[in-house]
């Protein structure tokens, strides 16, 4: 338990909760305290392994509990910073003897100064008990970015090109980054989540409920540049499915049409399977084979739940019984019957690991100092392929969501699994590891979504009402460090997306660790004292600043007003229409006044009311470029004048979520192609680079 929490109500149940990180109450803001039900925290307790069914389960676990811990010498997971010796290690009785066995394969009786890594530490007490535990070694914090910089950010399903299969892909990545770090002076290219998603149709277009966080989805590889593609065998067939391709990428840059990413899956499902029968040559087999030891038995599961559901469907929990389970002899046999399949999808795991990589060279190769962000999904869909294989690390019967606040009185359900922090610990954090390792692979920066979810998440029972939830703490500090630990490794930044409500000490913990923040400039207000805008000296550096995200109405939709009648048109306001455009126009007028008084709307004539749009958009990234935020951002689509939000949160079917195309003011989609040559785009991109006045 943490000081942000509410303290236990006394009563056993609550004890026992708190206990195991189970959190009776929350505080949805500094004076009021919201009472979680007992239905809500005996159903979290449950999900942990623990009976609080009855008063007699309550005290029998209590009892266990406080005995476990008053017994053991260590937790399963001990953390050090910076070479420094564990906190834990100070309640150890005196005299108590040390064993530690570095990753680096090296055996030591003292903790000073451990290289970074995940060690095995065993403690031998002077009266003969002994206990092993992880000891997570990191350095003390991530080191700042190596110089200010800007870069882009983009949705890349929808940034087409003249040679994407109907949306954007690798490809079209290479390309953004070599000509953004090239002619742009660009720094880096933040990208949506590239998980692999669930198959089916209609497939759920969120990048953010993907079936593996693991591994990229093979719907992003451009074919073309397999190096197999040349040796097909059926060439008539892969001119009728190039044929295909040029019709779904027309249907959208030419003729108006959202993204079908099931029409462009089935269409590269069949090229890639012409390609899989194209023998590879003794070095690609080399390499194959490396990247099939280097995964090992998590891929295996990724490819064989991708074969199963092929066969079965792509929610495991409907499959046969014995199926469910990835270690059960009936799984075993079912993989060796469709050893083709497994391949397959093993070979299109690696396919798509090596563009990826491709990307990342090409934007170092173009100067970027950091190169391509990742994104990292909250969690994993419930029927995809990382929850049948890692079910042990999972809170069955939960989801992880939002508790209610000022901007949703009925809270969210996101409908994602959450973390079991037991059985994490437990493991050393093994396939939190693995899963940091993977992303960091080829990126020089890792964005979390929903960074406050290292420290605690919202679960709800599944079949409740997200008011029905409650908070389950997580050992941040662990979290962390396996966090700090990865990308030093890999010589990356992390970014945490931490937006909204966020409990007291995070942003600080954070901070301290070289994690940086999230800023989007209409949510920097005092909102402490004035409640006017920020004034830019006043902004936090250790940041990424931008002027919108993915789930917020693009800059120009927000100056014009623009979001709030899509809003309306979609039943979606919470006030009568003249009082939300009274509030808008309020907000941002008020952001308009502090940008004329810093002239950075001067050039026009008449004053703030008839400066144009555009110039109000270079403005606003005036405005950012005067924070000392060590990182600034550009929405792609801003630069084209877009208006249309990629994701309106609250909506599914009534709006094309995550399935728009990058489009102009007059919302004609725009190609890769035409981005390259928009004046509008190099107007900004002068601002950025400080040549805009």
């Amino acid at each position: 338990m943490t000081p942000a929490d509410p303290a236990p109500d006394g009563t056993p149940l609550a004890r026992l909760a708190a206990l195991h990180g189970v959190a009776t109450s929350y505080r949805p803001s500094p004076d009021r305290t919201v009472a979680a039900s007992d239905t809500a925290v005996t159903a979290a307790l449950a999900a942990l392994s623990v009976d609080a069914s009855t008063p007699e389960a309550v005290r029998s676990a209590l009892a266990a509990r406080e005995t476990e811990l008053r017994e053991r010498l260590l937790p399963p997971t001990v953390v050090c910073w910076g070479g420094q010796p564990p906190a834990a290690l100070a309640s150890l009785p005196k005299g108590t003897r040390l064993r530690i066995e570095t990753e680096q394969g090296e055996t030591r009786a003292s903790a000073e100064q451990l290289p970074p890594g995940v060690h095995a530490l065993r403690v031998t007490a002077p009266d003969g008990r002994t206990a092993d535990a992880h000891l997570v070694a990191a350095p003390a914090r991530l080191p700042a970015p190596p110089a200010r910089s800007y870069g882009l950010l983009v949705q890349l399903y929808s940034l087409l090109s003249r040679r994407s299969w109907g949306m954007g892909d690798l490809g079209d990545l290479a390309e953004l980054t070599a000509w953004a770090g090239r002619a742009l002076g660009a720094g880096f290219v933040q990208v949506n989540p590239l998980h692999a998603a669930v198959p089916g149709a209609p497939t759920d277009p969120s990048p953010y409920r993907p079936s593996s966080r693991r591994f990229p989805d093979p719907v992003h590889l451009r074919v073309e540049e397999v190096p197999e593609f040349p040796y097909v065998e059926d060439q008539d067939r892969l001119r009728t499915l190039l044929e295909r391709a040029a019709g779904a990428r027309e249907s959208v840059l030419e003729k108006g049409q959202l993204i079908d990413r099931d029409a462009v899956w089935e269409i590269k499902r069949e090229a890639l399977e012409l390609i899989h029968a194209v023998p590879l040559g003794p070095g690609r087999r080399a390499a194959y084979a490396d990247f099939l030891a280097q995964e090992g038995e998590v891929l295996e599961d990724h490819a064989t739940w991708s074969a199963l559901a092929e066969v079965y469907g792509s929610d495991w929990h409907s499959w046969p019984s014995r199926l469910r389970d990835p270690r059960s002899p009936e799984t075993a046999r079912a993989r060796a019957e469709l050893m083709d399949r497994v391949d397959f999808h093993s070979r299109l795991a690696w396919l798509t690991d090596a563009q990826l990589g491709t990307v990342q060279r090409t934007a170092r190769d173009a100067g970027m100092a950091v190169g391509l962000i990742h994104d990292l999904a909250v969690g994993v869909h419930p029927g995809g392929a990382d929850a049948w294989a890692q079910q042990e690390y999972l809170a069955a019967g939960m989801s992880v969501g939002a508790p209610p606040d000022a901007f949703n009185a009925r809270g969210q359900d996101w409908g994602l699994p959450p973390w079991r922090p037991d059985r994490l610990a437990a493991s050393g954090y093994a396939p939190y590891r693995r899963l940091l390792r993977a992303l960091l692979r080829h990126a020089g920066a890792l964005r979390i979504d929903h960074v406050m979810g290292l420290f605690r998440l919202w679960w709800v029972p599944q079949g409740q009402p997200p008011i029905e939830g409650t908070y389950v703490r997580y050992d941040a500090e662990a979290m962390l460090a396996v966090l700090v630990l990865e990308a030093a490794r890999a010589g990356a930044l992390v970014i945490g997306e931490d937006l909204g409500t966020v409990e007291p000490g995070v942003r600080e913990a954070l901070h301290e660790r070289g994690v940086l923040g999230t800023s989007v400039l209409w949510f920097e207000r005092d909102w402490e004292g004035t409640g006017r805008p920020l004034p830019p000296e006043r902004w936090r550096a250790d940041c990424l600043a931008t002027a919108t995200t993915h789930d917020l109405p693009p800059t120009a939709a927000r100056l014009t007003g623009e979001h709030v009648e899509l809003r309306d048109r979609l039943g979606l306001l919470a006030r009568p229409l003249d009082q939300e455009r009274a509030a808008a126009a309020a907000d941002t007028g008020e952001w308009l006044a502090l940008l004329s008084r810093l002239g950075m709307l001067k050039g026009a004539s008449g004053g703030v009311s008839t400066v144009s749009e555009e110039r109000e958009i270079q403005a606003v990234h005036r405005f950012l470029l005067r924070t000392p935020a060590r990182l600034v951002g550009v929405w792609l689509p801003d630069a084209v004048g877009d208006r249309r939000p990629q994701n309106l949160p609250g909506t599914w079917d009534e709006y094309p979520n995550w399935r728009l195309p990058i489009a102009d003011a007059e919302g004609h989609p725009v190609s890769l192609e035409d981005l390259a040559a928009s004046p509008r785009l190099y107007a900004l991109v002068d601002v950025m680079r400080g040549r805009g006045g």
